[in-house]
């Protein structure tokens, strides 16, 4: 350790000297030396980070990268083009301007803003120091003008971008107002060992998917907007050495689990919100740094690691006295402890400490009074026990005389320079007798109180008696509903939409974007806006009902849905349920204007008959736009691509925007529907919550989709194409049965993932697939894996406007959704990740071939 500490001094004498040139310098083992110098000397930067400005660090962690400049060659070319894409993420930072237009390798182009660090051919470091420091108070989950990114910012877009750096270990992204929760999907930035993204608007919580990034060793997100409690999972991240979370939101107790932490050497949390008990932190035998003042902490002080150097615990609620193992801390050099209610007689050996400098105990509750022969250790330059209690005499070792130790000791009650102490009686404690008294008041307060408890407990008890007996009727219709879904809050947003900003703002900003908000229709308003239910305003008709295209009185084209409803539901019941559906906004969801409930609707036979008003869609459905022919109205594999990505950020909110999911959402493409600026919108979602009597079987065979469901019908479109029902005797039997085992199969699972992989399997084949999906599942379907088959199944468009590249991502998310093993089949999360991946990828061919 010598040697090694030998080195690293070397080393910054010879950055100070000005050399520039780095080489690679190989340990006996094999490894690489240049790395290990890189950890000992972020180790050494905590040791000084205190006495620093956020400016000067920055210096310092610059310097530190410059030691794993490696031999650099020739970047290769799309790498590069990852990075201009970044750039324009990042919407063209002044700070990257020199990279416009260069010729030169962007690894031989460096600024004290901007550093790009490359090895063999692949860029290893990327860090970036913007201007846009974050100055607000108050963070909504939305964009600000002139200070963060702009809307049209991507988290999901701009992480995709980063992953195609699969080389990267460092990154630093400062002040650039990059906004939106910290991404789950940087996990897939498996090379990455230092992480900081401080200074930006990232709020939510860390995501635990950070411990699958097991070379992880520093993550740094200071001054942002993170919220929730403190994670419980850092103790999975095995080689975690730094952790800097300061000004941040954070709040709720700290997590026992931090002490499985061994290799943490630095652990800043300062100005957060961190309540509760503070654990044993003597187990993190390797923390040199350790700050987590401007907090709600309220115990007594932790028992410290003795190779401690910092501890800053200041502006808390600590009690109790400073712990006896506190003079054994030998390598503490700064401790403060100030703005804290410790109590009693501080420790003598505290101050003859042999490496203390700084020592601040001030604004406590601290007294008696410290020995006139009290030793101060000789590199103690600071010591501040002002506003306490402290009685006596001030000790000579801490006289203002000396010229090299500053001491602060105002509002005590010392016999020294009594003009700024308080009188004797103000530092007295408080006679034992006067604690008996209050103790005994305290007690008949308790017992009032509690008296008082009991008697509301009991008045409560027989109120909900009451309740139980005079609405019991009320009560039993809950439970017509699932257990799952009467959690969620009828009359507001469910408490975990409230707790995530961006789900709960983006459903109240659509409400104001010339949508009206949800709202109960009259009956009478829908037969005159339908012409009485004419039979020239019928879209189509499903095993559910029909659907009709009508206009209201202020003019607005609306599509009416109606749906038959079991009578098992009563009227309160189903209008909980549409409630729940009411919910669902999205910017890829067709939106829902309102509903009617009525009883003796048209064409009454018994059943409850229920109209969904939806915002009316003129330009078609996704099929019919697969089907287009003509050059300006073909839809390219970009298009398809935007498509597929709308809908799958559509589904995805359907399955988490509220608790409990809405799944088996009837997901074909006929029920995608684009407006004029062919932004896609999904329809028919979400009926299963009030539509539950669908024929069992077919819902399985149309879920597959093998048959096309009369429910599938676009009835946006004026086009009635009734060739598109296929008869029960139409269907071969080796087909059926094998539509019967994927049913079996899905019996349970309501798997939209599944449905969708057939969606991706059209937007591949175009719409001649429809007319194929026997052979395709039978025979075909081999033939995706092989580059020089695929021209037998793609549509040429398909083939003529996409890359290689990012066509064979989408082919292998595709196999993997329609997979008969459910167990097997990815996450929608994954499906969206590789569709903007591949989005990405065909961004950048597209921008490869224009040049």
């Amino acid at each position: 350790m010598t040697t090694l500490r030998n080195e690293v001094f070397e080393t910054i004498e010879t950055v100070n000297r000005g050399t520039t040139h780095w080489s690679v310098a190989t340990t006996p083992d094999g490894g690489d030396r240049i790395s290990t110098l890189f950890i000992a000397i972020l180790a050494l930067q905590f040791s000084i980070l205190t006495f620093m400005g956020s400016s000067s660090f920055f210096v310092i962690l610059s310097i530190s990268w410059s030691f794993m400049i490696l031999g650099t060659h020739q970047l290769q070319p799309s790498q590069k083009q990852v990075l201009l894409q970044l750039r324009k993420q990042l919407e063209y930072p002044k700070q990257l301007d020199m990279w416009y237009n260069s010729s030169t390798d962007l690894c031989f182009l460096s600024s004290p803003e901007v550093n790009v660090t490359c090895q063999d051919n692949f860029v290893t470091e990327l860090r970036i120091l913007g201007d846009r420091p974050n100055k607000v108070r108050n963070f909504g989950g939305f964009a600000i003008p002139s200070q963060s990114l702009s809307e049209n910012f991507s988290m999901d877009s701009f992480v995709a971008t980063l992953s195609r750096l699969t080389s990267l270990r460092g990154l630093s992204l400062i002040s650039l107002g990059i906004w939106g929760p910290v991404p789950e999907k940087l996990y897939r930035l498996s090379s990455l060992e230092f992480f900081d993204w401080s200074w930006n608007f990232m709020f939510g919580s860390i995501p635990p998917t950070f411990s699958r990034m097991v070379k992880l060793q520093s993550i740094t997100l200071d001054g942002n907007f993170l919220n929730g409690s403190f994670p419980s999972w850092f103790d999975s991240v095995p080689n975690l050495t730094s952790l800097s979370l300061k000004q941040n939101r954070i709040s709720g107790s700290f997590p026992s689990s931090i002490q499985k932490v061994s290799s943490l050497i630095y652990l800043a949390l300062s100005n957060n919100e961190i309540s509760g008990n503070l654990p044993d932190l003597s187990s993190l035998t390797s923390l040199l740094v350790l700050d987590l003042s401007d907090n709600l902490i309220h115990s007594k002080l932790p028992s410290l690691p003795k190779g401690l150097v910092m501890a800053f615990l200041g502006n808390n609620s600590f009690s109790g006295k400073i712990p006896q193992p506190y003079t054994q801390l030998h390598h503490l050099q700064q401790l403060d402890l100030s703005f804290n209610s410790l109590q009693g007689t501080p420790p003598t050996a505290i101050f003859a400490l042999p490496n203390i400098t700084t020592l601040n105990l001030a604004s406590n509750m601290l007294s008696g009074s410290l020995p006139n022969h009290l030793s101060c250790g000789s590199k103690l330059g600071l010591v501040d026990i002002s506003n306490n209690r402290l009685r006596g005499s001030l000790p000579s070792c801490l006289s203002i005389a000396l010229d090299n130790r500053a001491v602060k000791y105002s509002g005590n009650c010392l016999l020294t320079d009594l003009k700024d102490q308080h009188a004797e009686t103000y530092c007295t404690e408080t006679p034992l007798v006067k604690k008996e008294s209050g103790g005994k008041n305290v007690g008949v307060t308790i017992g009032v109180i509690g008296g008082f408890f009991i008697l509301l407990v009991l008045l409560a008890f027989g109120f909900l008696v009451l309740c139980r007996r005079c609405f019991r009727r009320g009560t039993s219709e809950q439970h017509l509903l699932h257990n799952s879904v009467q959690n969620i809050s009828v009359t507001g947003f469910p408490s975990e939409l409230l707790t995530n900003a961006r789900f709960f703002t983006d459903a109240a900003k659509l409400g104001t974007q010339g949508i009206p908000v949800h709202r109960l229709f009259s009956f009478s308003e829908l037969k005159e806006a339908t012409n009485n239910f004419d039979k020239s305003t019928v879209l189509g008709e499903g095993s559910n009902g029909k659907l009709y295209k009508g206009r209201l009185e202020n003019g607005i084209q609306v599509a009416i849905r109606q749906l038959t409803v079991s009578r098992k539901y009563t009227t309160r019941n189903l209008k909980l349920r549409l409630d729940l559906l009411a919910k669902l906004r999205h910017p890829h969801l067709v939106c829902l204007l309102g509903h009617c409930v009525d009883g003796e609707g048209f064409e009454d036979a018994g059943p409850n008959k229920v109209y969904l008003v939806y915002e009316y869609i003129a330009n078609g459905n996704y099929r019919t736009h697969l089907s287009e022919k003509t050059p300006q109205k073909v839809i390219n594999w970009s298009d398809r691509l935007a498509v597929l990505i709308g809908i799958a950020k559509a589904i995805h909110f359907l399955h988490t925007g509220l608790i409990p999911g809405f799944f088996n959402n009837r997901l074909k493409t006929n029920n995608i529907l684009l407006n004029e600026h062919r932004m896609a919108k999904l329809s028919d979602y979400g009926l299963s919550i009030v539509a539950e009597e669908i024929d069992e079987p077919e819902v399985c065979i149309s879920d597959v989709g093998f048959s096309v469901d009369l429910d599938i019908i676009s009835y946006f479109s004026n086009d009635y194409d009734s060739s598109s029902y296929v008869g029960e005797t139409r269907r071969p039997r080796l087909l059926l049965t094998y539509v019967t085992y994927i049913c079996r199969q899905m019996k349970s699972l309501e798997d939209d993932v599944f449905s969708f992989g057939f969606i991706l399997l059209e937007s591949l084949a175009g719409p001649s697939f429809s007319a194929r999906k026997e052979a395709f599942l039978l025979s075909e379907r081999a033939s995706l894996g092989s580059e020089e088959d695929r021209g037998q199944f793609v549509d040429p468009i398909v083939l003529a406007s996409c890359s290689q590249e990012s066509l064979s991502i989408v082919i292998s998310i595709t196999n993997k959704c329609i997979t008969s093993e459910s167990s097997a089949r990815p996450s929608l999360e994954d499906v969206l990740w590789n569709l903007q991946y591949a989005a990405q990828v065909q961004e950048t061919a597209d921008g490869d071939q224009k040049t």
